[in-house]
């Protein structure tokens, strides 16, 4: 009996002691579960800093007078005196036209000229009516005025300081009004139009400094300057139009010239994020972050300003000092709980 009731005992002990190993492994294995379902995320805290407030713009170099030469009427062309690429200066000459109706205006011209000079004289001395004197004076005045039409338009005078910038024509050919002979444009200065984002509005002033660079010289900035300001916004694109001057006085900008407009409005203090933590919102264009707050993530739209390396400015969206998901973004959904790695 005695050795009977100690080899009870030790089974009992073993079973009691494999109970009690049961019991504590599926209490682990019921905690390891529901870590594993909760996701694990990586969070940065994020501050406000002071950021300047630097916007660029992509435009097109324009001339600041683009003026199309062309007589009023169909005539002959006798000869172009400049060639493309010419520069030009105001009052220059720069095509010859047909002289067969000046110089036949010419003629009838002086004729008109020398009978109102004889019907003057005569009107002075009571020789002829006023109404005789006042019919030839009238006649003389048409005379000169086509004269001085014909006069301009055998010769086409630059009307500005430029390039000749195109050429449709030649010598001997018939101007047919469809095209004009020559293009010539102002390029000291030239101009740039960007379109700027309706909260500038307010901070857009005449004459403030604009940063130019060309894809043409690589590594060089133009200075420029805000020329003019469009009073309305597009209700499209809530952007409003605004011309910058470059004075350009080499002459090295040419129209149709690639460009980027730099122009900076200030300093701003903004939440700044690590880029790691913005999501795209699928099927639209919207962009949020998840803000992490007592073990859970919510989903905060945001607006983004400027991208500054690897960070970007925001507009709105996210409260100074929040803590951001910057990484298992992609299993989270609006008050998902979370595990913080």
């Amino acid at each position: 009996m005695k050795r009977f009731g100690r080899k009870q005992l030790f089974m009992l002990v073993a079973v009691l002691l494999l109970g009690a190993c049961g019991s504590g492994d599926k209490t682990t294995d019921n905690e390891t579960t529901e870590t594993q379902e909760k996701t694990i995320v990586r969070l940065s805290q994020v501050r406000a800093r002071p950021v300047n407030q630097t916007e660029e713009f992509t435009a097109t170099v324009e001339a600041e007078v683009k003026n199309n030469i062309a007589p009023t009427s169909p005539v002959r062309i006798e000869k172009i005196l400049v060639e493309v690429g010419d520069a030009v200066k105001k009052g220059q000459k720069l095509v010859q036209m047909d002289q067969a109706n000046q110089l036949q205006s010419l003629v009838q011209l002086k004729n008109i000229r020398t009978e109102y000079n004889r019907i003057d004289e005569l009107y002075k001395v009571g020789g002829v009516s006023k109404s005789e004197w006042e019919s030839i004076k009238v006649s003389l005045d048409v005379a000169e005025t086509a004269y001085k039409n014909l006069e301009e338009n055998t010769f086409l005078i630059s009307p500005i300081n430029g390039i000749v910038t195109a050429r449709n024509y030649d010598g001997e050919d018939i101007y047919n009004g469809s095209t004009p002979v020559l293009t010539v444009e102002q390029i000291t200065p030239v101009k740039l139009m960007i379109n700027v984002s309706e909260r500038y509005f307010s901070q857009v002033q005449k004459g403030m400094p604009a940063t130019i660079t060309m894809d043409v010289y690589p590594g060089e900035e133009f200075a420029g300057k805000v020329n003019l300001i469009y009073p309305t916004i597009d209700a499209g694109t809530r952007t409003f139009p605004v011309e910058i001057q470059l004075a350009n006085a080499d002459r090295r900008v040419r129209p149709g010239m690639f460009s980027r407009v730099t122009i900076s409005f200030g300093i701003t203090e903004r939440v700044v994020v690590p880029d790691q933590a913005i999501v795209k919102q699928v099927g639209s264009g919207e962009r949020f972050v998840y803000v992490y707050k007592d073990g859970k993530v919510f989903y905060n739209k945001v607006e983004l300003g400027r991208r500054m390396g690897e960070e970007y400015e925001l507009i709105s969206g996210v409260e100074n000092g929040a803590q951001v998901v910057i990484a298992g973004q992609s299993r989270l959904f609006d008050g998902a709980e979370v595990v913080v790695e």
